[in-house]
């Protein structure tokens, strides 16, 4: 196999990302191994250091194994990877040439997770909570640009996901976000006039402060829904 040299300015980062989508995309298929270092290296016009930071971020998301004596072999993600994944997943679906299916599949969960925090938030919310609520909302419509609304609005998220009162819906939320935000620029339609966008959330916050479930995950489910045609340009 042969590739064109990486640019050295984010040579670990491209790396990452070449051998990521050559793993789903299944030239490196699931219980296979990778080649040897040396030629895996000279392949992509790296050096071997460079090759091992880029295979422990690798292992690190469950996509590959190395062992001394054997080599590093390519795990099923299906089995083996966990929310570390879902920066790598976010960032190969919005490439060019990607499966589809993955931006789908991860805005499907973006939407039944968003609308089951935003019911248990509105049962469980307290006072304070709910003043921040209005205060994340507010700092949306009044945001610079249409990144600080983008990044107020993620805020909000959070504080959806701590109100709920289940921790393990902050760390589903938190894995969301971080994957989110590392390609938060391919997203922005939503954004781009902030009165607007802050109009479009204000049904949620409003049922959410009002302490009514029912109505937070139809607003939430409403809200995730019309952001998710924006983003991906859906008719």
């Amino acid at each position: 196999m042969t590739a064109a040299p990486i640019a050295r300015d984010t040579l670990v980062d491209t790396l990452v990302g070449r051998l990521r989508d050559d793993m789903l995309a299944q030239r490196y298929p699931a219980g296979s191994l990778l080649p040897p270092e040396r030629d895996l290296a000279a392949a992509y016009g790296v050096t071997r250091t460079s090759l091992k930071h880029a295979l422990v971020r690798l292992a690190q998301a469950g996509l590959v194994e190395t062992r001394h004596g054997i080599g590093t072999t390519v795990l099923d993600y299906r089995r083996h990877a966990g929310p570390d994944l879902l920066p790598m997943l976010l960032a190969h679906a919005a490439g060019e040439g990607a499966d589809g299916r993955w931006l789908a599949e991860i805005f499907d969960v973006r939407h039944d997770i968003g609308a089951l925090v935003a019911a248990h938030a509105a049962a469980n919310r307290t006072l304070e909570q709910a003043d921040v609520l209005r205060a994340q909302l507010n700092a949306i419509t009044t945001a610079a640009d249409a990144d600080a609304a983008q990044l107020a609005e993620c805020e909000i998220h959070r504080v959806l996901a701590d109100a709920s009162g289940n921790r393990v819906y902050g760390l589903l939320v938190n894995s969301l976000l971080n994957a989110y935000l590392q390609v938060r620029g391919l997203f922005q339609a939503p954004f781009t006039d902030p009165q607007v966008a802050g109009a479009r959330l204000a049904p949620l916050v409003d049922a959410i402060t009002a302490g009514d479930p029912a109505a937070a995950h139809a607003a939430a489910s409403a809200y995730l829904t019309q952001t998710r045609t924006l983003m991906l340009g859906e008719d």
